[in-house]
């Protein structure tokens, strides 16, 4: 157990490298995002829209940038040797999910300053956020496996994210409230993330937070089930 935790964060610790050294990931998973936050916010209830930003982040610092680190190093066949030599899945897995985590809570962090500059304040449920912010990365790092499995190449990795991250900037109560959307919006994964976030901002009780802590162990299950079947260390032929 101990030596899968430290390779999993030799591991995160090779990817953030790997990551800061490539313009377009770093512009991809972590500007891009931003700048769609700025661009929503500029139409009012910037408040509203930049709480609930992290759940859309994930869609892009831990899915897209996971289905491409995955699809990429299963053709070249990096997978195969890490699982071959001393890394088990659980380190593989484990470290992917630590660095996608170091990225997501930059993100988060720059939102909360952003947020504190414009008046918004500070968050008053920190360790909420912080329980959103790890299941929220469990379920898009699986579910980035599962999606990696199925995606022929690291060209068509930018193809394959695409419905995901549309359904979480259009499918998510992040321009709109939770109440004035269809009941089909709670089933979204991104959702329960928007929502912890809001409610760890404004201070929420854990009470109430609950149901979006069990749709995310629900997500948590269906997710893992997808990459279990899904999920290739051999390159894909054909």
């Amino acid at each position: 157990m101990r030596t899968d935790v430290l390779h999993a964060v030799r591991l995160a610790r090779m990817d953030l490298k790997l990551l800061g050294r490539n313009t377009t990931a770093v512009f991809n998973v972590l500007l891009l995002p931003l700048l769609f936050a700025w661009m929503l916010s500029q139409g009012g209830s910037e408040s509203f829209i930049l709480t609930g930003m992290p759940g859309v982040l994930l869609a892009f610092a831990v899915f897209m940038n996971l289905v491409n680190s995955f699809t990429a190093r299963r053709e070249e066949l990096v997978l195969k040797r890490l699982r071959g030599g001393q890394g088990s899945a659980v380190a593989i897995f484990g470290g992917a999910g630590l660095a996608a985590l170091a990225v997501f809570v930059l993100q988060v962090a720059l939102l909360v300053v952003w947020i504190d500059r414009t008046g918004g304040g500070l968050p008053e449920n920190v360790p909420m956020m912080l329980v959103a912010a790890v299941l929220g990365v469990a379920v898009f790092g699986l579910l980035a496996a599962a999606f990696s499995g199925i995606t022929p190449n690291a060209e068509l990795a930018q193809v394959a994210v695409l419905p995901v991250l549309i359904v979480a900037l259009v499918g998510s109560p992040l321009v709109i409230p939770l109440s004035e959307m269809p009941f089909a919006v709670r089933l979204v994964p991104t959702t329960p993330i928007v929502e912890m976030m809001r409610m760890g901002y404004g201070g929420g009780s854990w009470a109430a937070a609950l149901p979006w802590i069990g749709a995310l162990l629900a997500w948590l299950v269906v997710a893992g089930l997808l990459a279990k079947w899904l999920f290739r260390w051999d390159p894909r032929h054909g």
